[in-house]
């Protein structure tokens, strides 16, 4: 999630160990941890655009790497602070804060990495938005409160919303599949593949994603008391002898596609338009197939050549208008 969440759900565990006293400081310290697992995205390369993409939520943010990740950052921590607190309370503050984020992080739909270096599948739970203000408020408002009081009890009441809206983003999602499963069979489809996440920060809007023979369905489903649906769009999913028949297999380009392919969990459909090879499960509304980022493919190119890095999250304001109307229901009419 974005660092302001991932810093507050960090504080929030680290104060269930601290005492009146220390509640501001312990809060630093799990804000900290909380943020250090995404120190990975500075593992970049001038010569490999993609290189990111293998690195970002991979060891840092493993449950077995917890343990070494928050002793180094309590190790780093600890000599300003060792006046008034012992390594020992720095550490459990570091570990809690820590270990909160790879779990975070694996409720969204990006792909975590949680269970390196055993196992190299990307842990999507798709019960949180990548970024969501009515997750994040509340919870560092108890935070804060915890701190202006001297109280703990708002910590555990931060920790308490922090459960409860996750706990909620699943049962919006168990809710959304059943009307994803209803909308393909509806068509006439027997879905070979099903994903959904929720969109930008809400767990009422979903974006569903479905695979029928050789083709993605994309629409977005509103989740309240009853469940309506914006019908959407479709893309053919990316095949190298319909789209691409002249790359070489054995071209540094294929080699990045099937890198990208691993990080889309395979959800990849082509814009000819374009010739970018895209991720089908982002888009900035969640009933559309175009694409935030994805790879331009140059078949011309020369073997060693990697693919270009693109990406597109421009949100204009008929855009965010429409988003709005989907979300409040003034464009989701359709019913299953």
């Amino acid at each position: 999630m974005d660092p302001l969440s991932q810093g507050t759900v960090g504080a929030a565990f680290a104060q269930s160990s601290a005492n009146k006293n220390n509640l501001l400081k312990v809060g630093l310290v799990g804000f900290l941890a909380g943020l250090a697992p995404d120190l990975d995205v500075l593992i970049q390369s001038s010569t490999d655009p993609i290189l990111f993409l293998e690195y970002h939520r991979q060891f840092s943010h493993s449950l077995f790497f917890i343990p070494f990740g928050s002793f180094i950052v309590a190790l780093l921590i600890f000599p300003l602070i060792r006046k008034s607190m012992s390594f020992k309370t720095v550490y459990v503050a570091s570990l809690l804060g820590y270990a909160t984020h790879g779990l975070l992080d694996a409720c969204t739909s990006y792909g975590t990495l949680l269970f390196w270096p055993f196992s190299n599948e990307r842990i999507t739970w798709n019960n949180i938005s990548i970024v969501d203000p009515l997750f994040t408020v509340p919870a560092l408002i108890l935070v804060g409160t915890a701190i202006k009081t001297r109280k703990r009890i708002f910590s555990f009441f931060s920790i308490g919303w922090i459960i409860f809206y996750l706990t909620l983003g699943f049962v919006q999602y168990e809710r959304a599949l059943s009307v994803a499963n209803e909308l393909a069979k509806s068509r006439g489809h027997d879905a070979e593949r099903l994903t959904l996440k929720p969109s930008f920060g809400n767990l009422i809007l979903w974006k569903s994603i479905y695979q029928y023979q050789d083709v993605f369905y994309v629409d977005a489903i509103r989740i309240v008391q009853s469940s309506t649906v914006c019908l959407g769009e479709s893309i053919s999913i990316f095949d190298y002898q319909e789209h691409l028949p002249d790359l070489d297999k054995k071209s540094q380009q294929a080699k990045d596609i099937e890198r990208f392919r691993w990080f889309s969990q395979d959800y990849l459909g082509f814009d000819e338009e374009k010739n970018l090879v895209t991720d089908v499960r982002y888009s900035m509304l969640p009933n559309e197939i175009e694409a935030m980022w994805g790879l331009i493919i140059d078949d011309q190119q020369d073997l060693a050549e990697h693919a270009i890095w693109w990406t597109g999250r421009d949100l204009d304001q008929s855009q965010w208008n429409l988003f709005l109307d989907m979300l409040s229901g003034k464009e989701c009419k359709n019913r299953i």
